[in-house]
């Protein structure tokens, strides 16, 4: 192996995980996506790295899912400024719980209930 291509993500409506994904995240959508028979969209993470979201039916239990997205299934990624992006959330309506072993991370969810991490690795390398 030599690198993570992609992570696929069941969503109930494109057009909304979309709004969250592209719009409050901030990922590009890929324009290379084939039909592939059901509705989703590629997203660009960087260094050829990708989001897939998937319009198809989920087989995960929607509810029982852990308060704290850090004790279940989720997608990592690094951030510069924790603190602009807790600010980001919060003024988006978006509930997160911060990480519990005092490490600068903080967890969401998607419209959908997909567990997001934002861990906070400034280019620096501080």
């Amino acid at each position: 192996m030599t690198r993570l291509h992609h992570v696929s993500l069941v969503v109930a409506d494109t057009a909304r995980a979309l709004r969250f994904w592209r719009d409050l995240v901030g990922l590009e959508v890929l324009p290379d996506r084939p039909d592939l028979g059901y509705p989703g969209a590629w997203l660009d993470l960087g260094g050829g790295q990708q989001l897939h979201l998937l319009e198809v039916p989920n087989p995960d239990p929607a509810t029982g899912r852990p308060a704290h997205v850090g004790r279940d299934r989720h997608l990592a990624l690094a951030v510069e400024d924790l603190d602009a992006w807790a600010a980001r959330l919060e003024a988006a309506g978006v509930a997160f719980t911060r990480s519990r072993s005092g490490r600068r991370a903080l967890f969401c969810r998607d419209p959908d209930g997909n567990g997001l991490e934002l861990v906070e690795m400034p280019l620096s390398g501080g």
